[in-house]
């Protein structure tokens, strides 16, 4: 079937990002016992154009900075040696209690003990978002862009987000731009705004060409019955997720993509990884398989990441959920959250179980 693409557009892929930075200890060590970090810039919306930035099509991100700030400097950066273009406003500090990006505590866990991670957003600049900063008639009119790909972090971070990813969707509609969405709920940023987020979740997931969610993200974004936790192994749920994706696509007919990633965890460093896609009519699953983790933060992204770059560069349907299968896992071998893939032969190296040395 495929998705029919624009052509001759400036940008293969735009996301709207709130950019923060992680600090993880070193040695797999937990946050309260360690001394030393590394940092890295990073969001879910960019760990996603990383596979794309990283195989060469073009990447926007748009974002906003605070103005002045070493962070931000850093974030810039770091964007542009992932090959990616950026664009936003810079907001003024407004003093030591004024605005800043995000930090993402986070260890990596090891073996039986799980990862832990803590988010410190106050004052974070991301919820500043706002559609009349950015001109979208330039962005997805003269520019043009292939797929916008939408994440619910940043749809649910504040009002004014909320309305800028709708405007972008209803913008990416208006200009022939294919719109991708994945659900990506959190409790904390639902809290008390439950009917709010679902009128605007449902009205994006409504013009969305490509929807991807969990069953948590299903049911509690959008209202639709997902598989009951626990039960069954997952090897053996899978029918249960495909008549969870059948309930979604009646609701949402628009769409002609849905998936969703299949995730049991072993150890901290071994997990069975699958993933199940429904194109049209058709369904292509890939059954768990294992697969050993370094870092499991931003797997989730590097699947959607490569199931897009594979429908970008045109490949047919099947291609698509096991390059990102490959690319999800790829990012799982990396201490960023994003995967980093040297070409596209290291992640079909990856898919065919080919860990050989390459001269």
């Amino acid at each position: 079937m495929g998705i029919e693409l624009r052509k001759n557009c400036a940008f293969a892929l735009v996301v709207p990002t709130s950019m923060g930075i992680r600090i993880t200890p070193l040695n797999g060590q937990p946050v309260h016992t360690s001394d030393t970090f590394i940092m890295q810039a990073t969001s879910a919306e960019t760990n996603v154009a990383s596979v794309s930035a990283y195989l060469g099509l073009p990447v926007k991100v748009l974002t906003t900075f605070v103005k002045g700030s070493p962070i931000a400097r850093f974030i810039k950066d770091d964007l542009a040696s992932r090959h990616m273009a950026y664009e936003g406003k810079d907001v003024p500090q407004g003093g030591p209690w004024g605005y800043r990006h995000q930090f993402n505590i986070a260890d990596s866990g090891f073996g039986t003990r799980g990862p832990r991670v803590h988010n410190d957003r106050a004052g974070e600049v991301g919820r500043t978002l706002n559609v009349k900063d950015f001109d979208l008639d330039r962005i997805f009119g003269k520019e043009g862009v292939q797929i916008v790909h939408l994440s619910g972090l940043i749809g649910a971070l504040s009002p004014e987000t909320g309305i800028f990813c709708l405007e972008l969707a209803r913008a990416a509609k208006k200009y022939g731009t294919r719109v991708s969405f994945d659900l990506n709920y959190r409790a904390s940023f639902w809290k008390g705004r439950e009917k709010e987020l679902r009128a605007i979740f449902a009205e994006i997931a409504g013009v969305s060409d490509v929807l991807v969610g969990n069953e948590e993200d299903f049911q509690l974004c959008l209202g639709i019955e997902g598989p009951e936790a626990g039960g069954k192994a997952l090897a053996d749920n899978i029918e249960s997720f495909k008549g969870m994706i059948e309930r979604v696509k009646r609701a949402y007919p628009n769409a002609s993509v849905f998936a969703t990633t299949l995730r049991e965890v072993i150890s901290v460093n071994r997990h069975m990884w699958g993933a199940i896609m429904a194109e049209g009519s058709n369904w292509h699953i890939v059954p768990p398989r294992e697969i050993n983790v370094l870092d499991r933060i931003g797997g989730g992204d590097g699947f959607v990441g490569g199931m897009l770059y594979a429908i970008l560069r045109g490949w047919a349907p099947e291609k698509w959920v096991q390059f990102g299968w490959a690319t999800g896992a790829l990012a799982t071998t990396m201490m960023t959250d994003y995967a980093q893939p040297a070409d596209e032969e290291e992640v079909w190296s990856i898919w065919e179980g080919n860990a050989r040395v390459k001269r």
